[in-house]
C-alpha cells in the first residue's frame, strides 16, 4: 500500500498554511503582517503538537486545563514564556474553538484572561520587540480572537482536501 504524501507535513508547511489562510480571512487593513505571522505560528504550533506531548506548551484539551494550569497556580506568573503560553492557549480555545466551548464555559471571561496573560508577558519580558508584540496581542486580543474564529469557520466550510483513493 502506498502512503499518501499529503499526510506528512513539515512545521514550515503548517506555518505557511495558517499564515496564508489567516491572511485571507483577516480584516485587511487591521492585520499587520507581523501579527498575522505571530498568530499563524500559534495555530501552527498547536496544530502540530499533541495534547499528550511533553513539549511545552502542549496543546490544551479544554479551558478547564488552562484554568488548572495558569489560574489556580500563580507561581509562574512572573515568567513571560509561561504567560505567553497561557495567553496563546486562551486565544486558541476562545477563538479557533470558541463555538465548541460556549455552552460549557464563560468564553468571554477566558478571553479576558488571555488578554491579561499577554499583558503580564509584556510586563516581564526583557526583549523589547517581544514585549511590544505581547502588548499588541493583549490590546488586540478580541480582534485576533475574531480572526481565529473566522478562520475556523472557513476551514470547516472548505471542501475536503483529501480524496479517497480509487
Amino acid at each position: 500500500m502506498e502512503a499518501n504524501p499529503w499526510l506528512a507535513v513539515t512545521n514550515g508547511q503548517t506555518l505557511r498554511f495558517f499564515f496564508e489562510h489567516l491572511r485571507d480571512v483577516s480584516e485587511s487593513d487591521d492585520a499587520p503582517e507581523s501579527e498575522v505571522l505571530y498568530n499563524a505560528s500559534v495555530l501552527a504550533h498547536f496544530a502540530s503538537t499533541s495534547t499528550a506531548s511533553l513539549e511545552f506548551p502542549g496543546t490544551p484539551t479544554s479551558l478547564c486545563a488552562v484554568f488548572d494550569l495558569f489560574v489556580m497556580d500563580r507561581s509562574q506568573h512572573a515568567d513571560p514564556g509561561i504567560m505567553e503560553a497561557a495567553a496563546s492557549q486562551c486565544l486558541l480555545l476562545t477563538g479557533f474553538f470558541g463555538p465548541q466551548f460556549t455552552g460549557r464555559y464563560n468564553v468571554d471571561w477566558y478571553a479576558s484572561l488571555g488578554a491579561g496573560f499577554y499583558g503580564q508577558a509584556a510586563t516581564h519580558e526583557t526583549d523589547r520587540a517581544r514585549a511590544a508584540m505581547m502588548r499588541t496581542m493583549a490590546a488586540r486580543f478580541p480582534f485576533w480572537r475574531r480572526q481565529h474564529s473566522r478562520l475556523a469557520r472557513e476551514l470547516r466550510d472548505m471542501p475536503r482536501m483529501l480524496r479517497r483513493a480509487g
